[in-house]
C-alpha cells in the first residue's frame, strides 16, 4: 500500500468481527513502531500485548468504561520508561520528548495496522493507576496509549479536514500561506 493512500484511508476502528489477529501481523505492527523515530535513538518505548478476556475488560472499565475495547482482538498498551531520556535531556525530556517519540512509535503502528487490512483506534482517555494496577506496570513506567486491534466490522466516513490554508503560514506567524498553494491529494 502506498504511504500516502495509508494516510488518507486509515480511520479510528471502534468495532470487530470476532477473529484473531495473527502473531505475524502484530509483529509487524511492532517493528513499524521500533522503526520510529526517537530523541537520540534512545528508543525509551515498550509495549504489552493483551489478548486474555478478562484483562482486556479491565482495561476498557480503566479507559472510562469504553466497552468496545474488549471486542478487540488484541491490545497494544504503549509505554515509556524514561530513565533515559531524563538522565540526557532532564525535564524536556521527561515533558516532551517522550510523548514525542511514542506518538511516532503509534502512528507507525496505525499505518501499519491498516496496510495490514486490520483496524484500530488510538485511546487515550484512561486512568493510568488502574492500567498500572492490571497489568503490574512499575509507576515509573508511563502509560501513554491504548491500541485495540482487529479486523473491522466497520467503515467510518471520511472525516472533514480543515484547508492548509486554516493553519499554515509563511514565514512567520499570521502570514497566511495561500499564494501558489501546491494541489493537494484530499
Amino acid at each position: 500500500m502506498d504511504i500516502f493512500q495509508a494516510i488518507f484511508e486509515r480511520r479510528s476502528i471502534r468495532k470487530f468481527i470476532d477473529k484473531t489477529v495473527e502473531e505475524d501481523k502484530i509483529a509487524k505492527i511492532l517493528d513499524a513502531a521500533r522503526w520510529a523515530p526517537s530523541v537520540g535513538n534512545l528508543q525509551e518505548w515498550q509495549f504489552i500485548i493483551v489478548r486474555d478476556p478478562g484483562r482486556k475488560l479491565q482495561l476498557s472499565e480503566a479507559c472510562l468504561g469504553q466497552y468496545w475495547i474488549a471486542q478487540a482482538s488484541v491490545i497494544i498498551v504503549v509505554l515509556t520508561k524514561n530513565e533515559k531520556v531524563v538522565r540526557t535531556y532532564g525535564k524536556r525530556g521527561e515533558d516532551t520528548y517522550v510523548k514525542h517519540d511514542s506518538g511516532a512509535a503509534i502512528q507507525n503502528m496505525l499505518l501499519a495496522i491498516h496496510s495490514l487490512g486490520l483496524g484500530a483506534c488510538w485511546v487515550g482517555s484512561f486512568q493510568e493507576d488502574a492500567i498500572q494496577r492490571i497489568l503490574r506496570i512499575p509507576t515509573e513506567i508511563n502509560v501513554h496509549a491504548i491500541i485495540p486491534i482487529g479486523y473491522p466490522s466497520e467503515k467510518p466516513r471520511i472525516p472533514q479536514r480543515l484547508s492548509l490554508e486554516h493553519f499554515t503560514f509563511f514565514e512567520e506567524y499570521d502570514s497566511r500561506w495561500v499564494k501558489n498553494m501546491p494541489y493537494t491529494m484530499r
